[in-house]
């Protein structure tokens, strides 16, 4: 530990945020990093806590403690602190394939753990991550590594979320030949289409991908494995196949007027508009990427500006426009049906459309604002947080986009089909007397008309897909996820694996690449009948 004393003598500093009303209108990261030397005083807050709860990836009342790719925390937020960012890399991608991604969008469940936010506020473990990844590229550390000796065997993965990609990546760095093949028409699973450009610029998978391309990995666009290409053609081309296609299916609602038009599910929403930022095109659910016909490649950021401040290690971002292009959500009403991550990035992409309102439906109550009794550290905090888009949704509306306790009663349509409006209905939860477990009920009288033009359904995804599981002839549980022996990848038939959320459900980024690392180990055993790949 650097200094003894760096939690009580530095305070808790993180990036400034763009203001809601100018952030809003692109679809660019919004955060200014801390210059170098403040970053390393940050470093400084971590602690000789004895226990670093940070890096345990527990699993405590049901969620996780602590990062579950068992980052070693205290040694590179220590080496952030002297100022040794080689050797902090170097420590970081022991664990981690992604720090550019989980650095952007993770949680953070290292920091809900920290010591030092049990009584004040936790390290800046999160932004060290950042910080520590960017350097990297700046100066060259996280260059093309391609392995020295290829073994001959050939593994193809099925799926380039961050599961498959970590399973890639760590194969391909054993020297097994590997091959992604992704049904969409750009690498990066929900990566690229799920998460918003404004949460993690397309770019940084981009300049991944490249980097892994010249390590040896080859990548299949626009090729839907068990439709474009037959499941025995992989098993007879590969030594071993793994299955990364994610927890594909949309939870879907049930109600009355659900065939109106004007009703999608939040992830097509996404990924149309994402789309169509990068394809550079005005079209139904996006923005137009152009800018006055500049070139994207000509819009980099400095390494560095002159207060040190590193800016995104010379990515190139395009300067997309927002309020004033062609979205699908327009001048509409738009409500969200779901208050987790997705139905906030929602409320953000509806905003920077130009949207008429927005309103995000929740079922639960809202959490309180400070941990109770029952939920004590280092569990995770289940407590209210007001997100990104909630926060511009507030700016330009004036108040919370979201009503809690509340659910879809009907889909209301007007003569030709259309929707026009949505019927909800507050709920309460009462405790059912004969097995102690908590219902939901109407509340009588409580229904509420919501004018809406475009309804998004961001209410989860229930398993994997039919089609790919068929192909395979793989055996699902009964979420319809893939079927494995427990602390196994395998499934059932000979070759073939699974991994990330088609084996665990819907999931987090770093849970999804601690799946891909610990199947990449498994894979490599049966094929070389050991393995010195790391897990964790």
């Amino acid at each position: 530990m650097g200094k003894p004393t760096g939690f009580m003598d530095y305070k808790r500093k993180t990036s400034a945020e763009t203001a809601p009303g100018e952030r809003i209108q692109n679809f660019n990261e919004f955060h200014e990093h801390l210059p170098r030397e403040e970053q390393q005083l940050q470093g400084a807050r971590c602690m000789e806590c004895g226990v670093p709860f940070c890096q345990s990836g527990t699993m405590l009342a049901g969620m996780a403690s602590g990062c579950p790719l068992h980052n070693l925390v205290p040694e590179w937020n220590d080496l952030v602190y002297s100022g040794n960012w080689e050797q902090a890399y170097n420590r970081l991608k022991k664990t981690n394939n992604f720090p550019e991604f989980t650095s952007r969008v993770c949680p953070a469940l290292c920091e809900a753990a920290c010591t030092c936010g049990l009584y004040g506020e936790p390290v800046a473990t999160k932004e060290n991550e950042y910080a520590v990844i960017e350097n990297a590229y700046l100066s060259g550390l996280a260059a093309v590594n391609p392995p020295k000796v290829r073994t001959g065997k050939r593994v193809a993965v099925v799926g380039s979320g961050p599961s498959g990609l970590a399973a890639a990546d760590q194969l391909n760095r054993r020297g097994h030949s590997v091959t992604v093949f992704e049904r969409s028409d750009r690498i990066g699973g929900l990566l690229m289409y799920g998460i918003p450009n404004m949460k993690l610029e397309k770019a940084v998978i981009e300049r991944k991908k490249k980097i892994m391309e010249e390590e040896g990995i080859t990548f299949v666009v626009n090729t839907d494995v068990g439709k474009d290409v037959k499941a025995e053609k992989l098993l007879r081309d590969f030594d071993r196949v793994i299955l990364a296609c994610g927890a594909s299916n949309p939870r879907d609602l049930n109600v009355p007027g659900r065939d109106a038009k004007g009703i999608c599910f939040a992830v097509d929403f996404l990924k149309a508009n994402t789309k169509s930022l990068l394809d550079g095109a005005a079209q139904e659910g996006g923005v137009p990427a152009a800018a006055q016909g500049s070139d994207p490649a000509a819009a980099q950021y400095p390494a560095q500006d002159v207060n040190g401040t590193v800016h995104g290690s010379g990515l190139a971002l395009r300067p997309y426009p927002a309020r004033s292009g062609s979205g699908a959500a327009k001048d509409k009403h738009v409500v969200i049906i779901g208050g987790g991550d997705t139905g906030n990035d929602c409320v953000g992409t509806a905003i920077r459309h130009g949207c008429q309102s927005v309103t995000q439906i929740e079922m639960l109550p809202e959490a309180p604002k400070v941990r109770s009794k029952d939920n004590p550290w280092p569990q995770w905090p289940r407590i209210s947080k007001t997100d990104y888009g909630q926060e511009e949704a507030i700016a330009v509306f004036g108040h919370d986009p979201r009503i809690y306790e509340a659910t879809v009663k009907e889909f209301v349509k007007d003569e030709g089909g259309n929707l026009k409006a949505v019927k909800i209905v507050k709920l309460s939860w009462e405790k059912n007397p004969e097995n102690g477990r908590m219902a939901m009920k109407e509340v009588p009288g409580s229904e509420q008309l919501l004018d809406a033009d475009l309804v998004l359904i961001a209410a989860g995804f229930l398993g994997s897909q039919k089609y790919v599981t068929d192909a395979f002839s793989v055996e699902l549980d009964e979420r319809t996820n893939v079927k494995t022996a427990s602390g196994s990848c395998r499934t059932n038939v000979d070759k073939v694996f699974v991994t990330g959320d088609m084996r665990r459900g819907q999931s987090l980024v770093v849970w999804a690449i601690r799946e891909g690392r610990e199947t990449a180990y498994e894979v490599d055993q049966s094929l070389l009948g050991y393995s010195n790949l790391m897990v964790q």
